[in-house]
């Protein structure tokens, strides 16, 4: 078969899927955009804006699990929009946080105590609710992928599409300070929440199953179908595979647990970049509202370079021969020093704010480009009736990293804002995101040494 005679329906695919990622990525950072704001408006601590933000982590975490399952479930098409529309919901409900927060003390008895205010206790239900839809997003897109994508391109194309967590963290700066300055916080949430359900229409019209594409030629889905790569040919499952899996049964595989080491490793690090850099420039550059719109659009515009280019990496080895996952743990090791200089940004963020801007966005790429290769692996190793399974387990996991780490970075910015000594909290955070993806590959290397696909689910 010649590449010269496949159409490309399955790039239409990739963009409904960048699309809806940079919408999920977009509701998720207007809270930690507007924080400099509330915490002014309700007199919150970082402890404070630490709990809101780790409800989110715990509950998309939880809900990861089975929102891998209910997508392998329900098929791709039901699951995603179903996550979507639950998780434009819960954008929305953020602007209705106090009369929220006023119903749940009226219910529970108490008018607002030191550790839970009113205002936090609304805050928190709706991050609940926005984390238990967004949950959906990557295994359906991670499946989507698996679908409509051979092995061999399946990093370039999730690379794509993972670069719309890019976009949404570079238009997010870009418009939410200025709707919240204009118009108010509440519209930010309103109108942010509410660009969800304009992508529905494009998705039910365009996304079918693969061999019930009517858009799509035959030359293509039998392209998609040809699993053969540079000399290796994988064991082909049939396209009705539906079996269920037991979750107990995929945990009993190294190949699971170097998935869930690596998201457990290094998802924090990216919800670190997300939900604390406004406060980072606020803390240490008094940088608050429409001024850190610029920075963090061009933080947040080098990982676009990351994502996509992370995703082609690994292919320079599978076209010398190397498996899918060997090529891509290959790449994973250079692209794991990369965040190391991050470690400066401290040091050197004394001369101006755009060399920790900089440096922060190298480790932010770094993470972008790790995470396209990461999810792959799922794909590489497991038959696509597990894959929403797997990456749902890995999510998880890769969410309570990710509440550790904003727990921490609370009660460290707590205490050194008293001592007087905030960045000391900032170079400690900083060294573990640094220094966290090194350690994961390690441990993922020594878990699965060599390729090895799952043949006996």
């Amino acid at each position: 078969m010649t590449v010269e005679k496949v159409t490309k329906y399955r790039w239409t695919i990739c963009a409904l899927l960048f699309f809806a990622t940079t919408v999920n990525y977009l509701d998720r950072q207007v809270l930690s955009l507007l924080k400099p704001h509330l915490e002014d408006v309700f007199g919150w601590s970082n402890s404070d804006y630490a709990n809101i933000a780790s409800v989110f982590q715990f509950t998309y975490a939880v809900s990861m699990i089975f929102a891998g399952r209910i997508v392998d479930k329900l098929g791709t098409k039901k699951g995603y929009a179903w996550a979507l529309v639950i998780w434009s919901v819960g954008a929305i409900v953020h602007a209705f946080a106090i009369p929220i927060g006023q119903g749940i003390a009226t219910v529970l008895g108490f008018a607002g105590i030191a550790s839970i205010s009113i205002s936090v206790a609304g805050f928190m239900f709706s991050r609940a609710v926005l984390g238990f839809g967004e949950a959906g997003n990557f295994p359906a897109a991670i499946k989507a992928t698996a679908e409509y994508f051979p092995k061999k391109e399946r990093s370039f194309a999730t690379g794509i599409f993972n670069s719309g967590t890019n976009v949404g963290a570079i238009l997010a700066p870009l418009t939410v300070p200025f709707i919240a300055k204009h118009w108010g916080w509440e519209t930010a949430f309103l109108l942010i929440g509410g660009i969800g359900f304009l992508w529905l229409i494009f998705w039910f019209k365009y996304y079918d199953k693969p061999e019930e594409q009517k858009r799509m030629s035959a030359e293509e889905l039998a392209y998609i179908n040809d699993e053969e790569i540079a000399g290796f040919v994988a064991i082909k499952e049939p396209v009705s595979a539906n079996a269920k899996v037991s979750w107990f049964k995929l945990l009993g595989y190294r190949q699971t647990w170097a998935f869930v080491v690596g998201k457990f490793m290094t998802d924090g690090v990216w919800w670190f970049f997300l939900f604390w850099l406004p406060a980072y420039l606020k803390d240490q550059y008094g940088m608050v509202d429409t001024k850190i719109m610029l920075p963090l659009a061009v933080l947040y515009s080098m990982t676009m370079f990351g994502s996509i280019g992370g995703g082609w990496f690994p292919m320079y080895f599978i076209n010398k021969g190397f498996a899918p996952y060997d090529g891509r743990m290959k790449a994973m090791l250079m692209i794991a020093f990369f965040p190391l200089v991050v470690l400066a940004a401290q040091p050197l963020g004394h001369i101006t704010f755009w060399i920790p801007v900089i440096l922060i966005g190298v480790g932010a790429s770094a993470h972008q480009a790790w995470s396209a290769n990461l999810f792959t692996t799922v794909s590489d190793m497991f038959p696509k009736k597990a894959i929403g399974s797997v990456v749902g387990i890995g999510g998880m996991v890769g969410g309570l990293g990710g509440v550790f780490i904003t727990k921490l970075g609370g009660a460290l910015f707590d205490k050194y804002k008293a001592l007087g000594t905030i960045e000391t909290g900032y170079s400690i955070m900083f060294a573990i995101c640094a220094l966290a993806y090194l350690v994961a590959w390690v441990i993922m290397k020594i878990l699965v040494p060599k390729y090895k696909l799952i043949t006996d689910l």
